[in-house]
């Protein structure tokens, strides 16, 4: 019995790291598809659903059979569906998950466990009483709620911290190793990502702020409240993750960073669309940041 009993985490350990080695291998295969693929995609439907082109083309498609409402019906299933929202950034994400997931023990999890309840709190705050972000309603659905607050919302927020996470430790260097240094500039980055997410998140309809705001119709109140949770965030996946580890990681992971090339076509395709120059040009930025960290690979990056 005993035995057995020093033999199962072994066991469990040998099922988990070939687990994690097939998942890079999947990623790595289809490396092209998600990084790439997807975000143009996502751009392009997310575009086409907030100009109603979904009802219009199918609608005028069928028409000729005499299926013109079936036809504006089903666009309106495809446009904006919470579903298809959900699963391409579920897809975009893999690449990150898969990346830190050998990383992920007990303190990790138990940290960023902590991290979850807090994003659900803060939303259902900002919902319900319009702080620290500003009064806000959701428009097009980002699928189940709970009070109010997609289900769905770590997946939508946390990856965005950790992507800020580890593009700045790769480009501060040694320089990282102070916290004094890390983390005020893990949060700049954190904010500044807001501010190439939210206008394009806002001219899509995915939510609109009460009186709009100077920043393409942001309040400034939003970019004050996402400095309060970038650096709860930021603090508690740097208590999270040893470092040297992450560098480890990301130095044998070629792809740990592609949800960010996702992040940065996606939403420089929408704000481009919607003549959101500045969001666009910060969205730029962050591809020169990975560039200039050696985790952007176009060779790599190809069908």
């Amino acid at each position: 019995m005993a035995d057995a009993q020093r033999l199962a985490p072994d066991v469990a350990d040998g099922d988990r790291q070939a687990v994690e080695t097939r998942l890079d291998s999947l990623v790595r295969e289809h490396r092209f598809t998600i990084a790439a693929v997807f975000p143009i995609v996502g751009a392009v439907l997310l575009v086409a659903s907030a100009e109603g082109l979904p009802q219009a083309t199918l609608s005028a498609a069928l028409a000729p059979f005499g299926y013109a409402a079936l036809g504006r019906d089903f666009g309106q299933v495809i446009a904006f569906n919470p579903w298809l929202v959900l699963a391409g950034v579920a897809v975009m994400r893999a690449p990150l998950i898969v990346g830190v997931a050998p990383l992920v023990d007990r303190r990790a999890a138990g940290w960023v466990g902590l991290l979850v309840a807090y994003a659900y709190a803060i939303e259902y705050v900002g919902i319900h009483t319009g702080w620290p972000y500003g009064e806000f309603v959701y428009g097009a659905s980002l699928g189940p709620t709970l009070g109010g607050v997609p289900v769905g919302l770590p997946v939508f927020f946390i990856p965005l911290v950790v992507n800020a996470y580890l593009l700045c430790l790769l480009l501060l260097g040694d320089r990282a190793g102070s916290p004094a240094v890390r983390l005020p500039v893990t949060i700049a980055a954190v904010v500044l990502m807001d501010l190439v997410l939210d206008p394009g998140a806002v001219s899509l309809g995915f939510w609109s702020y009460a009186g709009g705001g100077p920043y393409y119709d942001v309040p400034i109140s939003n970019y004050l409240g996402w400095m309060l949770s970038a650096t709860v965030a930021v603090v508690t996946l740097d208590r999270a993750f040893d470092r040297a580890a992450l560098l480890e990681r990301l130095a044998a992971c070629e792809f740990a960073l592609d949800d960010l090339v996702s992040f940065v076509l996606l939403w420089a395709g929408v704000n481009l669309w919607f003549g959101n120059l500045l969001p666009a040009a910060l969205a730029a930025l962050f591809g020169a940041g990975l560039v200039r960290a050696d985790q952007f690979d176009a060779g790599a990056l190809r069908p």
